[in-house]
């Protein structure tokens, strides 16, 4: 593994500490984050979906990332990009996220 993707790697695990405030599963078990990637700059790209169109968490949720990424050294910035494709769906959780909420 390249430094580039062990850094991607440890962005993803701690976007696993970020918990979504109304279904209290993080988001990455939830299935919303689609990809990270970091600049030479350690800009962090952080694109996601939600798991509805009128969600009105987005803030909360960018705020939380910005908060959770700053721990890691090597990330200066983050910015959160929103996307509706693919659209989420229960597919797209864990198996731990789905036994947490109940549905197997």
């Amino acid at each position: 593994m390249n430094e580039k993707s062990k850094i991607e790697a440890d962005i993803l695990e701690v976007l696993s500490t970020v918990i979504d405030p109304e279904l209290q599963i993080d988001i990455v078990n939830l299935g919303l984050v689609n990809h990270v990637a970091i600049s030479e700059s350690g800009r962090v790209e952080v694109n996601m979906t939600l798991t509805t169109m009128g969600c009105p968490l987005l803030s909360v949720l960018e705020s939380l990332i910005d908060d959770a990424l700053k721990i890691l050294p090597e990330v200066t910035e983050t910015h959160v990009s929103l996307t509706w494709q693919p659209a989420w769906t229960f597919d797209r959780m864990s198996r731990y996220a789905k036994v947490s909420l109940g549905l197997i």
